[in-house]
């Protein structure tokens, strides 16, 4: 078998996010499976490194697929490029090890929330970020999100759904920049649960509008229960921005 790596931009704001759902619905890897499917004439299965809920982007998704083929990187892309529709992007196509798995052997990731912070709206980036129109105290804010760092139980921070896999995670950094009006953290960590990063950066909204205190953030976690969190924040302005492997 042959083992196809992709590297993956898409506008998820129309979509139901990456997982394909298996009754047609219109998600992005379903997309991408059905131009692949076409052109290797057999049903073609894509593996995505990370599951991007609805409304959500992608900077660099990484995906893998195998085949009995010998293919062309070059082909792939010309092909995939052409038949997808604008919103969704293959910018690389590698041959890679045929053991390597896009989820499986990612070690980190790192996701990109914008909120634009002004007391006006931005009419070009409506759609591709959080506008909140109280100025943010983005030191109360950086003070909160110190408790996100470490390895903690999220399960306060998370609407996944199986209770029998763990919700322990480990958040290695997360990072503040203010510029031109928009206020960009990006969060890297070794894996994120289902809407984990959402609620985290509700959260850190709800402590910049004074609406939480910051040292009330380890008893959220202790207590597990999800309700004692801040809001979850919009999908649109969340973006998978880069995985290590």
């Amino acid at each position: 078998m042959y083992n196809y790596k992709l590297t993956i931009q898409y506008d998820g704001g129309r979509y139901k996010g990456w997982q394909r759902l298996g009754n047609g619905e219109n998600t992005i890897q379903d997309k991408i499976e059905q131009v692949l499917s076409q052109m290797l004439e057999h049903e073609t299965e894509i593996i995505g490194c990370s599951r991007t809920d609805a409304g959500v982007h992608a900077l660099a998704q990484i995906a893998n697929f195998k085949t009995d083929l010998i293919l062309e990187a070059d082909r792939i892309k010309a092909y995939l490029n052409h038949y997808l529709p604008q919103d969704i992007c293959i910018m690389e196509v590698s041959s890679i090890s045929e053991h390597f798995h896009a989820r499986y052997n990612a070690k980190n990731k790192v996701y990109l929330y914008k909120i634009w912070n002004k007391e006006y709206s931005n009419p070009f980036m409506r759609k591709y970020s959080m506008q909140v129109y109280d100025k943010l105290n983005v030191k109360a804010m950086k003070a909160a999100s110190e408790y996100f760092i470490g390895s903690h139980d999220f399960a306060a921070f998370s609407n996944a759904k199986s209770k029998k896999k763990s919700t322990v995670r480990e958040i290695y950094n997360i990072d503040f920049q203010e510029e031109n009006g928009f206020i960009n953290i990006r969060l890297r960590g070794d894996g994120f649960l289902y809407n984990m990063v959402r609620w985290i950066i509700g959260s850190l909204v709800e402590v910049g509008l004074g609406k939480l205190e910051a040292d009330r953030i380890p008893g959220i976690m202790e207590a597990k229960e999800r309700n004692k969190a801040g809001n979850l924040a919009e999908a649109c302005g969340l973006y998978l921005e880069k995985v290590t492997y």
